[in-house]
């Protein structure tokens, strides 16, 4: 038998991990995003979990298994949906009928307010969905009108005009934001489930693209500083060499403190555009049309959520070239201050020949020296031993240094020559 992947199984279950609730209209739900304030890396899961299980604690649900990312099980009245995220933490609460009052804050009673307060996180976004059976246009209209900003007011129909969804995408004075489905009796439950869960995703993902906005507004300024102060780093290269280290140690530093930029805001970015992507998506998936005159959900991205994402695209750009700007002058710089080392070297190995062909003429002038004084104490030495046979050959004292002096000096100066080659 093969032997399966040690992951096999986790991937293949993960496409079936999050399927959609079954849904029957009138019911509504409630929705809570928690998200730390740190690094996505550095969040404690273990802490996500134990929250957790302190609400299902309250009401004696069944746990979800060891490691697990996402659960859905009943909750009292209510079926919950958690799933924990790479940077958040998502609560959903399901349940039947409506409240007579349309988005009463009560419906968020569900979750108990010490558990809230509780949360390992701030609120990253919380939402209240009504889902009522479909009412004829002027009903609809009226509803809209007394629930809602006109003003900012998204309404379209969905799935071939089996339901009419709307929102002003408005923080209430409750805190959350306000979603409202009329559905067609005959529509499935699996398919009521599928809009409500779009919609609610297009709220968590819209408003943690969104935090992008302020990192791109911040960086923006500090990218204006930056940007001057590169520009006169690079007018400064055109000045003479001596200024040249100086400058090129400023501009390094410049360099690593943009790189920093990029690196700790990279992922901020990645995370923007990958958010935006899946907004776009979940809203092409519920096919929208027209309800009368009224702005569609795509539409109002367009106008409001789509200028903001442009402005980060282009913050992010920006640091991107800025940086690539202070690589090429540092680059362009560091050459000339190597070409000009290069001169400096070539001058100082021209010195050092120099230096070296005098020390070669100095010894050679005290080679001869040597052979002189060498020779001379020799010829001295030579003649002593020789005193006592000069007589019997008849050789005077002059007449007997005359004849050693030759033969000694080219003795000494072959001597000489030998020891200088072995040594060099």
């Amino acid at each position: 038998m093969i032997a399966d992947h040690p992951h096999r199984f986790e991937v293949a279950n993960e496409l079936h991990a999050r399927p959609f609730p079954s849904l029957e209209a009138p019911c509504h739900a409630v929705f809570l995003a928690v998200k730390r304030r740190e690094a996505a890396a550095s969040r404690d899961r273990g802490e996500d979990r134990a929250h957790l299980l302190a609400l299902l604690d309250r009401f004696g649900a069944q746990h979800p298994a060891a490691g697990a990312t996402h659960f859905f099980g009943t909750l009292g009245r209510h079926r919950l949906k958690w799933e924990c995220h790479t940077e958040f933490v998502t609560y959903t609460l399901f349940g039947e009928g409506i409240a007579p009052i349309p988005f009463d804050a009560s419906s968020f009673g569900a979750m108990p307010t010490d558990w809230l307060a509780t949360a390992p996180g701030d609120r990253l976004t919380s939402a209240l969905v009504r889902v009522a059976t479909m009412a004829d246009d002027a009903t609809i209209d009226r509803s809209l009108n007394d629930w809602f900003d006109g003003e900012g007011l998204a309404v379209a129909r969905v799935l071939d005009g089996s339901a009419v969804v709307a929102s002003d995408f408005r923080i209430d004075a409750n805190g959350h934001t306000r979603f409202s489905v009329f559905a067609d009796p005959d529509m499935g439950p699996r398919r009521l489930g599928q809009i409500v869960q779009r919609l609610i995703e297009i709220e968590t993902y819209k408003t943690i693209a969104m935090l992008g906005l302020p990192v791109a507004r911040e960086l923006s300024s500090r990218l204006s500083e930056l940007d001057a102060e590169l520009a006169d780093l690079v007018s400064r290269m055109r000045r003479p060499n001596d200024e040249a280290e100086a400058t090129l140690d400023a501009l390094l530093a410049m360099s690593a403190r943009i790189e920093h930029l990029l690196a700790s805001n990279s992922f901020r970015f990645g995370a923007t555009a990958a958010y935006e992507a899946i907004v776009a998506q979940r809203i092409e998936v519920m096919r929208e049309e027209h309800y009368g005159e009224n702005t569609t959900f795509a539409e109002f991205m367009m106008r409001r959520f789509d200028p903001a994402m442009r402005t980060i695209r282009a913050a992010e750009e920006r640091l991107e070239h800025m940086a690539e700007r202070s690589r090429q002058a540092a680059s362009l710089l560091l050459t000339r201050v190597e070409v000009g080392r290069s001169a400096e070297n070539q001058a100082l190995l021209a010195s050092m020949d120099r230096r070296a062909d005098l020390q070669l003429r100095l010894q050679r002038t005290v080679e001869g020296l040597s052979v002189v004084a060498i020779s001379y104490y020799a010829v001295n030495l030579l003649a002593n031993l020789a005193k006592p046979v000069g007589p019997a050959l008849g050789l005077g004292e002059g007449v007997l240094l005359a004849l050693l002096t030759p033969p000694v000096v080219a003795l000494v100066w072959i001597l000489i020559r030998r020891i200088r080659k072995g040594m060099s």
